[in-house]
Parts: structure tokens; C-alpha cells; sequence
């Protein structure tokens, strides 16, 4: 039995409304290439669980719109480190859709599949191996070691460095959720 269904738009409540009718339209904007939203008009994955409970779902979307909204970092470099907080986190539907956006984003199966096993890829660029670095430094606990920090404030500045901290906080945020919840991946 599932933990959490689905809230098809005609049974939201006044409360659920507002914050459902923001969710569906960010998806639709920023989150391509994966489901989010089934054919009833209900929404999946982390969405469901931030419906269900509004007053966190919306200080959670919140977050989710402030790194979406003209992010600094490059395409790639995000969905490296969401794709090592994911895979740290064994999220499966985390790592169904980051996957998906991963190969939309131009990096390649066999780096998305070293990833999704827990290992760092041989071939990542320099960004790509920074954004590794500090991510699965974060997600393994303790203090990021100053030589990962002073790179990626190098590589991204120091805005770029703290976006890189939020985007993992945020996607370790969303893979606890959906595992806390056991939110399915999709049929297809």
C-alpha cells in the first residue's frame, strides 16, 4: 500500500490550491524530459509529498525555485551533483528523472552510470569533477575540506560555490523526501 497517493487537482484543498497550481506550472517551465505529472493533472514525485503537507511543501518549492531561476552554474555541473546526492541517497526517483536530465544535458551513459553506482567517472571535465568532489564530500558527512572549498569558489566564485552547497542540500532535501514517502518511479 502506497504511503503517500497522488492528489488529483479536483480533490485539493484551498490550502493545497495555490501552492499546486506554482508546482504545475514550474514543472512544466523547468522540469523537462522526465514524469512529473500524470495524465489526471496529479503531481509525482517530490511534488506529491509537498502537497500533501503544504506549510513544508511550499517552503520546500521555494528553495526548488530559487536554484532553478537563472542558475550560475553550468547545465552539467548541476546534474553531477544532483546525480552523486541522488545516487548517495539511493533515491529512486531521484535518480530516474536526474538521469534522464543528465543525458538532456549532454553527459554520457557510461559517466551517468558510474555515478548512479557510487564511483567518481574517469572522464568528468574540471568543473564536472569539482562539482563531484564538493557534492560527495557533502553527502558523506563533515565539514568540506578546505582544499574542495577554495576550488569551487576558483572554478565558480563564490555565489557559484554556494549555489553548488544549496543545489546538495536541496536534492538531499528531495531524495529524503521521496525515500521517507517510498514515492515509486513512473510507469512508462
Amino acid at each position: 500500500m502506497p504511503r503517500l497517493t497522488p492528489i488529483p487537482p479536483a480533490e485539493l484543498t484551498p490550502e493545497q490550491r495555490p501552492l499546486y497550481e506554482d508546482m504545475k506550472q514550474g514543472i512544466e517551465t523547468n522540469f523537462k524530459g522526465f514524469t512529473a505529472i500524470r495524465d489526471d493533472g496529479a503531481l509525482i514525485g517530490p511534488w506529491t509529498a509537498w502537497l500533501t503537507e503544504p506549510r513544508f511543501g511550499k517552503a520546500s518549492w521555494d528553495l526548488v525555485r530559487a536554484l532553478a531561476d537563472k542558475p550560475s552554474l553550468p547545465r552539467n555541473v548541476r546534474e553531477i551533483a544532483i546525480l552523486v546526492t541522488g545516487a548517495h541517497f539511493k533515491s529512486a526517483y531521484e535518480l530516474y528523472a536526474h538521469v534522464l536530465v543528465g543525458e538532456m544535458r549532454g553527459l554520457s551513459d557510461e559517466k551517468i552510470a558510474t555515478i548512479v553506482a557510487g564511483e567518481r567517472p574517469v572522464d568528468l571535465t574540471r568543473e564536472e569533477a569539482i562539482a563531484y568532489d564538493f557534492a560527495s564530500a557533502l553527502v558523506n558527512g563533515g565539514t568540506l575540506p578546505e582544499l574542495t572549498y577554495r576550488t569551487a569558489l576558483q572554478a565558480f566564485s563564490p555565489h557559484g560555490a554556494a549555489e553548488l552547497s544549496y543545489l546538495v542540500g536541496l536534492y538531499a532535501l528531495v531524495s529524503i523526501t521521496l525515500n521517507t514517502f517510498d514515492i515509486p518511479v513512473p510507469e512508462v
